[in-house]
């Protein structure tokens, strides 16, 4: 099975939480492509180089369609999001991601992007801690815990939980495309 991720970000994205999932997925086998608002290599808001590998090509939302990939992952860093949730071609194509039942990645910050894509109303979701009545207001269930699993999106609120994250991550992603 070809196994496709997609990671959507920007500048000054949290550097953990775009380099651990993206690393693990490339661990995993999985073809990873980034999508950066920019369209180019940005830098994390530790100053770690995004994306990490220079070989890496970054895209933009143009050039990405959703039939293309498996999984989606939306890392946090509060200052790129701001920003990147203000592309709507982003916010459609999480949403479109959604409709079709593929497997979101979510963390932090980067729920921001959910709300705008309005795909968390009456689910389970978390987010970073400050952005709790942000999702409540936006219908969520705000839960809190290492890995919160709703159907298809899989969140958690911080990168101190980027271990048991990813592990439901690819639980999930596994389940949905057993052959």
């Amino acid at each position: 099975m070809s196994k496709k991720a997609i990671i959507i970000s920007g500048n000054l994205a949290q550097d953990h939480e775009f380099i651990y999932p993206y690393y693990r997925l490339l661990e995993e086998g999985f073809v990873v492509d980034v999508c950066l608002l920019e369209g180019k290599p940005v830098q994390g808001i530790l100053g770690t180089k995004i994306p990490p590998n220079k070989d890496q090509p970054v895209k933009k939302i143009d050039e990405v369609s959703v039939d293309n990939y498996q999984l989606l992952v939306l890392p946090g860093g509060v200052k790129a999001m701001e920003k990147v949730r203000q592309e709507m071609k982003i916010i459609k194509f999480i949403s479109e991601f959604d409709k079709q039942k593929k497997i979101i990645a979510c963390i932090c910050s980067g729920a921001q992007l959910l709300i705008s894509a309005k795909v968390v109303k009456g689910r389970k979701i978390s987010g970073y801690y400050s952005m709790q009545d942000d999702l409540i207001n936006a219908g969520a269930d705000y839960t809190d815990l290492p890995a919160v699993i709703d159907n298809n999106i899989i969140t958690t609120a911080h990168y101190k939980d980027l271990g048991p994250w990813m592990k439901a991550v690819l639980k999930a992603f596994y389940d949905k495309n057993k052959n």
